[in-house]
């Protein structure tokens, strides 16, 4: 699949999978600031 940019809450933006949205909530690793997952809430 691919990837597009998305800002965080901070300012920061990282490159996430193209099925997340808008306001959803993601894991984060902050050594590398790759993404891991969705948030189960």
């Amino acid at each position: 699949g691919g990837t597009k940019p998305a800002t965080l809450e901070t300012g920061h933006q990282i490159q996430v999978p193209l099925f997340i949205t808008t306001g959803e909530k993601i894991k984060v690793d902050t050594r590398t600031s790759d993404y891991l997952g969705r948030v189960n809430s």
